[in-house]
């Protein structure tokens, strides 16, 4: 087994990564199984994982784009309510595949068999957050992560995955 060693620029194709985290109200209604069983069953890589309760510094800091708008506070509160569980996915176009499977923010405009179409009510508990570009995921896997908790290890299923 080796560690998550290489350099940024080798996050493409089927090494490509994202961060995916299951908010509190995704943990308290006991989602987090399901969440990571449409992952493997999409065929995408568990590299990193761990239940944490973050940091205001952290959540302020990951969602700093969005600190002049009027919900900013009401966010982080949210976000420090409970436990979240934070994730690494690796596979070929994986940011952009997990927010199809992530569904729309709004989950009002959400299909059905996405996410937050089949468990979303509301916009303010929209259960999970998925990284928006390959760039995107690169700073919330840093923030979230110390490259000694990602692993990096082969997996067998791969040539049934991908050409």
């Amino acid at each position: 087994m080796l560690l998550f060693l290489w350099p940024i620029g080798a996050w493409t194709g089927v090494y490509e990564r994202t961060f995916i985290a299951v908010k509190p109200d995704g943990v308290h209604r006991r989602l987090v199984g399901e969440i990571i069983r449409r992952f493997e069953k999409k065929g995408f890589h568990l590299v990193g994982m761990k239940l944490v309760q973050p940091s205001e510094p952290l959540l302020k800091e990951h969602y700093w784009g969005l600190r002049q708008k009027p919900f900013f506070s009401g966010l982080i509160e949210y976000m420090r309510s409970g436990p979240v569980v934070a994730m690494v996915w690796q596979g070929l176009d994986v940011v952009k595949m997990a927010r199809r499977m992530l569904g729309e923010t709004d989950p009002a405009d959400s299909l059905p068999g996405t996410i937050r179409g089949d468990f979303c009510m509301e916009v303010g508990r929209n259960v999970i957050h998925g990284s928006d570009s390959v760039k995107m995921a690169q700073r919330e896997i840093s923030l979230w992560f110390n490259p000694d908790e990602l692993i990096c290890w082969e997996n067998s299923s791969q040539p049934w995955r991908y050409q």
